[in-house]
Parts: C-alpha cells; sequence; structure tokens
C-alpha cells in the first residue's frame, strides 16, 4: 500500500515537475520530530544531539484532560531527567513542545470551563507559570509551547478557547497545530481560525488522496492559513501507509511545497521510525528541506 501511494504521487505530479523546478524554492533547514512514543529511541537529549538535523522537538502526550484529570504518557521514559533535557534542547537553539491529544488516551474539551482548566494545567506545570501546590513534571524546566494533535473530538470541543486562553499569555509562549491533511473536522476549523499558531504541521502520511494529489492539498492548506507557516507531516516508517521514498521527496514533492511564502518546513513522524530507517531518513532530507 505504501509503495503504491509513492507510485501515484510520482504519476500524479509529473506533468508539474518541471515548473515546480523553475520555480524559486526557498529552503530552510526546519525539521520538526515527534519524540516521547517508543521507551528504546533513546533520550530527548539523544535526539537534540543528532547532528543538528532536529529543529524543534515535539514530545508526546498529554493524552488525559478534560475531567478534572491529567496524565502525561511518555510510553515509558523516565520523567526523571527530562527536565534537564528540555533545558540542553533549548542551549543548542531547539524549541521543546508538549503535544496535546494523541491516538488514545481520554481526553476532550466539551466545555469553555475545561479548556480554561487545561490551560490553566499547562501554564502552571509545564510552562512559564508557578503556583504552590502544583507539581511540576520536569522540575523549573520551562518548556516552548504547546501542540494541539487532535485525532479524536467533535465539532461540540473547545480548543478554540484553550487556543485564546494560552495566547493571553506572554510571549515566548508559542502555538502549533499538527492536523490531518484530510479536511479537519469543525472544532478543529474553529482551533485553527484562531491565527494564533505559528506553525501548522499538516499530516499527509496516511492519506492517500492527499499524497497522491499533493499539489491541491498543500496549496490549500497554505492559502487557508496565509498568517501560519506550513511544514509538510512526513512518516520516517517505510511500513506505514503513504510513506515517501526519499528520491520522490527531493525529486517532487520539495519543488512543490517551497513555493509558498509560508512553507515552513517538515514535520517526521518520528525520533523513533527515523533511527529505524536505515541512516536516518531525516539525514537525507535535511539538505532539500
Amino acid at each position: 500500500m505504501a509503495r503504491l501511494a509513492s507510485v501515484l504521487l510520482v504519476l500524479a505530479a509529473l506533468l508539474s515537475v518541471l515548473v515546480c523546478r523553475a520555480a524559486a524554492a526557498e529552503k530552510t533547514g526546519q525539521i520538526t520530530v515527534f519524540w516521547g512514543r517508543h521507551a528504546d529511541e533513546g533520550t530527548l537529549g539523544d535526539a537534540c544531539n543528532f547532528d543538528g538535523i532536529y529543529t524543534a522537538v515535539n514530545m508526546a502526550f498529554l493524552n488525559v484532560y478534560g475531567h478534572g484529570k491529567y496524565h502525561l504518557d511518555l510510553s515509558g521514559h523516565p520523567v526523571a531527567g527530562v527536565g534537564d533535557d528540555i533545558k540542553h534542547c533549548q542551549s543548542l537553539g531547539i524549541p521543546v513542545f508538549l503535544s496535546v491529544g494523541g491516538f488514545g488516551g481520554d481526553y476532550g474539551l466539551p466545555t469553555n470551563q475545561s479548556a480554561v482548566d487545561l490551560a490553566d494545567h499547562l501554564w502552571y506545570s509545564y510552562l512559564g507559570g508557578t503556583r504552590a501546590g502544583v507539581p511540576r513534571p520536569f522540575g523549573d524546566a520551562r518548556l516552548d509551547g504547546i501542540d494541539f494533535f487532535l485525532e479524536h473530538g467533535g465539532v461540540g470541543e473547545h480548543y478554540d478557547a484553550l487556543a485564546r486562553e494560552l495566547a493571553k499569555h506572554d510571549k515566548p509562549l508559542r502555538l502549533t497545530a499538527t492536523p490531518r491533511c484530510a479536511s479537519p473536522d469543525g472544532s478543529v476549523q474553529r482551533e485553527l481560525a484562531t491565527v494564533v499558531f505559528e506553525r501548522i504541521h499538516v499530516r499527509f502520511y496516511d492519506y492517500p488522496n492527499c499524497t497522491a494529489w499533493i499539489e491541491d492539498a498543500w496549496n490549500q492548506w497554505t492559502a487557508a492559513y496565509p498568517g501560519s507557516k506550513i511544514f509538510l507531516g512526513l512518516t520516517a516508517s517505510y511500513t506505514d501507509a503513504c510513506y515517501l521514498e526519499r528520491k520522490a521527496v527531493f525529486e517532487i514533492v520539495m519543488p512543490i511545497v517551497q513555493k509558498p511564502d509560508n512553507y515552513g518546513g517538515v514535520m517526521l513522524w518520528d525520533r523513533y521510525n527515523d533511527e529505524q530507517n536505515g541512516n536516518h531518513y531525516s539525514s537525507y532530507i535535511k539538505n532539500w528541506v
């Protein structure tokens, strides 16, 4: 299935390759990677020490919230030491974000108050705030921002309220989103419509129609959110649906996605799969990004 998706991509984009190559593509060198989904992917510090390849890291996930309980799931990574790793990454100029949501867990924001409560929890537990009696899992380390990675939730969810609450805090609190390439549901559309997200990582993997007709899909996203930097979400796992061979990324995809002014770079899922893929998928695409 993954190989078929790559073939479809090549066929669909073949006629536009020459035009795209003629365009003044702008490289940014930006690669955001997800970390925290595999216990044997190495530490957060290891990811940031990886030859300067990654320029931002999203920790995944805070996957329980919305009903008075909160749970951070780092797939068995010991929390002790993560705070020092966060500071180390930041000393290298690599911002670290906490991604809320994920593929499982028990989360949702059914009311405005639940959104306010989550914003407070994030601010005092992980970001720039302190409050007596509120534990900070990473000690005095302060994350750079929050990423919204929402796999389930209906039109009644209040993520737009969460985004606005977090945006009230002074800079440099930063907000990003990692939506599916397929048309987002109502709650995600309202979330992104707040225009407070500096980056949007659009997940093109797992969606054959988006990958096969990548130029149309990409142009829709970049046109819809001109005030945000749009990142192309790729998977580093060759077993995932719509995995793109490195040659296809270089010859076809990059000339297409780098044309809009708000092209931002690449988001990669994830650190573990990047390590497992030969000599690191990210190392090969870094110079083209």
